[in-house]
């Protein structure tokens, strides 16, 4: 996977990422950008090479590893769709979590800040890749994978904020002195016509993940932006659209691993089965809370609290007995997803249910102090988009086809791995729906997909009745929409609020 070499390439990325805010904050002072001194990233010394078109598409990745994203806000959806709750320390802690999950999220809601703010600086640094990298004099074949990483993260960016929020601003070139930064919001049809061209026009021009060396593993691929424009077009109930495309992604040799564990081992990175997962290293040059860490959150998170498990263990993301009971018997996940009492032990300690108030841990995400032996060390990737997904997709679109029997294959597999017999046959359109949608439910758990979900099957019908089933009865349609926060209409007048907030 690829890393920096060295630490004179980290401040080399860290030069193009800040370069990239003063673009968004309009620019300096002339007297201090005609310095152009010789060892710093400004407009008169940068994008002139291959080497700097790959440092600046290297920058557009990086918001996806802040926790404003997949270090923490993504996940934690998981907590609002009712598989788990925050547990943590208990009282305020994760107070802005608590309140969405319990749908009283207010305009000024923490979270909810970070999930909007969070894609700009990489919707940001795309748009300056895909208008200055043109222009750069290199090799055709590289100009290509570059230019279609920068459609591929702008296309994840848009798509995680427009399921979000519904209409958002579009920016699709870099703000300068000069604009209008006071946007209005544009339509979600608008966004997911975007979404759509940058991710087709992203297939034609990414290679396939395998033909990735070892010091480009993890970087956006043909399958990544073929598997994620599949998922919008399951999104958007283009059935056939996305038959088509889970199609082209087996074509491409993606395959399931026969461990199921294997595809969120720290050891195990960018397996077959992987489509696309957030890289971590888990270098420690930065703080554990800065934007440039580069150590995943998520084991120390979930650690159980008050146990020695795993370095840190703040103890969030507790499974609830709901979820735990939605287990099949014989479903091989259980022991690898959560801590229980009785069940295996991990790394050589046996679990007490006395370390977590619902009487369960998140096991999923956990790496042993022999791999990660401080809090701000983990070094494990998190996955956002796997084939077992894909052929979920698959046997969804068809069965939505009517093509029921044809479905069954592809929902067999992924129940198979898990140790699970075939789906009874004969199942009715919704009753296969419903059944695809439970082993979503167990197969993704905790990896920040159940919320979409919930909120995309029958236009959120199907999330608001599950969640009232499990007593979460101030979910209302209202809350299938985070509200826009108050603190940016408060800074651009022309952005309106969400409805019934």
């Amino acid at each position: 996977m690829f890393h920096f070499k060295n630490l004179q390439d980290m401040k080399k990325y860290i030069s193009i990422c800040v370069f990239a805010g003063l673009v968004l904050l309009g620019g300096c002072k002339k007297s201090f950008l005609d310095k152009a001194p010789l060892d710093t990233v400004n407009t008169a010394n940068f994008y002139k090479t291959a080497e700097d078109a790959v440092n600046a598409v290297n920058a557009a990745y990086q918001p996806l590893q802040r926790p404003k994203l997949y270090n923490l806000r993504v996940w934690a959806t998981d907590i609002m769709a009712g598989n788990s709750v925050v547990g943590a320390g208990g009282g305020t802690d994760g107070i802005e979590t608590q309140d969405q999950a319990n749908f009283v999220t207010s305009t000024d809601n923490a979270g909810v800040l970070d999930l909007y703010r969070g894609p700009a600086p990489g919707i940001l640094q795309c748009n300056i890749v895909l208008q200055k990298v043109p222009d750069i004099n290199m090799d055709a074949q590289l100009k290509n994978r570059v230019l279609g990483e920068a459609k591929f993260l702008r296309a994840l960016y848009y798509f995680t904020l427009v399921r979000l929020f519904g209409d958002i601003p579009l920016i699709t070139k870099p703000q300068v002195v000069g604009d209008d930064l006071k946007l209005k919001r544009s339509s979600k049809a608008e966004v997911y016509n975007l979404i759509v061209q940058d991710l087709t026009e992203a297939i034609g021009l990414l290679p396939p993940g395998s033909s990735y060396s070892s010091t480009d593993l993890g970087r956006a691929s043909k399958g990544a932006a073929t598997g994620l424009l599949a998922k919008v077009y399951l999104t958007l109930n283009e059935y056939q659209k996305t038959i088509d495309l889970c199609k082209q992604v087996t074509a491409l040799g993606y395959d399931l691993n026969a461990n199921y564990g294997d595809n969120f081992s720290a050891t195990k990175k960018n397996t077959i089965e992987s489509l696309f997962e957030v890289q971590y290293s888990g270098a420690v040059t930065y703080g554990f809370f800065d934007d440039f860490n580069q150590a995943s959150w998520v084991s120390t998170f979930t650690g159980p609290r008050n146990a020695d498990f795993v370095a840190g263990s703040y103890g969030w993301d507790q499974p609830t007995q709901e979820f735990v009971n939605a287990y099949e018997s014989g479903d091989k996940r259980k022991d690898l997803t959560v801590l229980y009492q009785g069940g295996p032990a991990f790394d050589g300690k046996s679990y007490s249910s006395s370390y977590s108030t619902t009487g369960y841990n998140l096991r999923k995400f956990l790496v042993s102090k022999s791999i990660s032996p401080d809090y701000n060390t983990s070094p494990a990737d998190f996955p956002v988009l796997r084939y077992a997904d894909v052929l979920l997709m698959q046997a969804e679109a068809l069965n939505e086809l009517n093509q029921t029997a044809a479905a069954e294959p592809f929902l067999n597999r992924v129940r198979n791995r898990a140790g699970l017999g075939n789906i009874t046959s004969g199942l009715s359109v919704d009753g296969f729906r419903n059944a695809v949608l439970h082993e979503r439910r167990m197969e993704l758990a905790f990896e920040g997909q159940r919320w979409f979900d919930l909120i995309r099957v029958n236009n959120g019908k199907y999330g608001l009745d599950f969640l009232h089933s499990i007593g979460k009865v101030n979910a209302s349609t209202k809350h299938l929409l985070y509200p826009i926060p108050q603190s940016e209409i408060d800074a651009n007048p022309n952005l309106t609020q969400n409805p019934g907030y």
